[in-house]
């Protein structure tokens, strides 16, 4: 959907254009798109935590603060870590602007986690799925004993 509004709104500026912008141009700006659209979807399942399943809880990689605990973590097969609720407090949540997703961080550190989806139909408490980006947690096992 997203290449196809691209493709769209490409072909609009070239064919409503009578400036010397290139169809060489037209194309690398829509291969550009696309190229990124299907590299986010071959990183689907790549995440060192999509299925991890251990006791413990799920931190902040950027300031570590602690955002969920393992207990929450669910299999939606999305290919990303699922969780159905973070701490209190800790994830804030912002409505993309085209309203069809809500983006959540970090409450401390604004960091991006990824984006919460409701109503998805999962048999969780919350009926809500926190799609989570490996690289913004950190595992810290129930068992781990603190640093020294």
């Amino acid at each position: 959907m997203i290449i196809e509004g691209v493709t769209n709104l490409i072909s609009a500026m070239y064919y409503g254009w009578t400036g010397d912008i290139s169809f060489c141009a037209i194309l690398s700006l829509h291969d550009f798109f696309w190229d990124k659209t299907v590299s986010m979807n071959r990183l689907r399942g790549t995440g060192e935590y999509d299925k991890v399943f251990q006791e413990g809880v799920y931190n902040c990689a950027g300031c570590g603060t602690p955002l969920y605990k393992s207990t929450t973590k669910f299999n939606s097969g999305c290919g990303w870590p699922a969780f159905y609720e973070g701490f209190p407090g800790a994830i804030n949540r912002t409505p993309d602007p085209d309203g069809r997703r809500t983006e959540i961080t970090c409450a401390a550190c604004g960091g991006h986690l990824g984006h919460v989806f409701k109503g998805e139909g999962f048999s969780v408490p919350t009926d809500e799925r926190h799609c989570v980006n490996s690289v913004s947690i950190k595992f810290v096992p129930a068992d781990a004993t603190p640093s020294l």
